[in-house]
């Protein structure tokens, strides 16, 4: 039985996007062993995936920081004995690590110097192009084909049941309409303000009657508890309080997902969820929402070039220029 390994990336959101290379591999090879190598944080973005029969923690900074951890977990990967290996991870140690492993067939894109550690180095693209389509190409490269580009997450009854429960214990029944608020993302740039979400939940829940549930991680309840504080309806508080695949069957269960530009937003639109997009610095283009659920994206021209990484930007212009008149206008065309 062939064996192959996937390294991955890093980012919750791009992990999302990795998930149409899973689906390709899984198609060309449907009888082998597929195994997907991520950090800690990431793991459970891949929990549930059909497509894979392995996921492989590399705990950089924690249990494997030291020397001698890594060079356990190398022996441990070449123990496997491992066919073949695809980098998506864009790193020099990346590659190492296929390297080490003694996997004969390696192949990843040819950054940071390290074509000398594949066995099939790839030249990057020439032209940006969307993630999704940027881990594909390495496929491309070995004849796999891609049947579709759509992002996948996978949640299953017992994340139904615990959603359910969640929602209940909030006052929210299993009849009762409402939609999901994900204010947070991973840098501050990219995030449409407090008083905008606060504006438009308000507008729903005064003249839609949805309850407004809002959600993040718990680096993000701050966030949600200023929110809370300047609507004059009171939302419902998740953030924190709930594991990805019970926000995910939150999210799916909803009206509609609004969100900035951020992992669970992908995630929204991976489960089939109604999603509004708001994004400014970031392109769409390049890392744009690709699911099967009905998405729209807001982003406005403001003169800048997109996408844009000035974290000292003094106005922010790109997300303030969207109102709460325009995405609730977006949100009733779901609804």
């Amino acid at each position: 039985m062939k064996k192959i390994l996937v390294i991955n990336v890093n980012w919750l959101g791009d992990i999302v996007f990795s998930t149409p290379v899973l689906k390709a591999l899984r198609v060309a090879n449907p009888k082998a062993h597929i195994a997907c190598l991520v950090i800690s944080r990431c793991e459970d973005v891949l929990k549930n995936n059909p497509r894979i029969n392995e996921i492989i923690v590399y705990d950089e900074y924690g249990k494997h920081q030291t020397l001698l951890a890594k060079i356990k977990f190398i022996r441990y990967l070449r123990k496997k004995r491992f066919d073949e290996v695809y980098v998506l991870h864009p790193s020099l140690r990346r590659a190492m690590i296929g390297f080490l492993a003694g996997i004969p067939s390696r192949t990843g894109y040819n950054t940071k110097n390290r074509s000398f550690l594949l066995s099939r180095s790839i030249p990057a693209p020439d032209k940006l192009m969307h993630k999704i389509d940027y881990f594909l190409n390495i496929l491309k490269s070995c004849g796999i084909k891609a049947q579709d580009r759509n992002c996948e997450f996978f949640i299953n009854e017992t994340d139904v049941q615990e959603a359910q429960q969640i929602l209940k214990e909030n006052g929210i029944g299993r009849k009762e309409k409402y939609v999901v608020i994900n204010p947070g993302g991973n840098w501050k740039m990219k995030r449409w303000s407090a008083e905008n979400f606060a504006k438009l939940g308000d507008m729903l829940a005064q003249k839609n009657k949805l309850k407004v549930v809002i959600a993040g991680a718990k680096k993000d309840s701050d966030l949600a508890a200023k929110i809370e504080s300047m609507m004059k309806t009171k939302p419902v508080i998740i953030t924190g309080s709930t594991t990805l695949h019970q926000l995910a069957a939150i999210m799916k269960a909803s009206c509609c997902v609004i969100s900035a530009d951020s992992g669970p937003m992908h995630i929204s639109v991976a489960v089939g969820a109604n999603t509004v997009a708001i994004f400014g610095p970031t392109s769409s283009n390049l890392t744009g929402p690709v699911g099967v659920g009905k998405t729209v994206i807001l982003q406005k021209d403001v003169g800048c070039e997109i996408p844009c990484y000035v974290q000292e930007c003094t106005d922010n212009r790109c997300m303030h220029r969207i109102t709460p008149e325009e995405v609730y206008e977006q949100v009733l065309r779901m609804l």
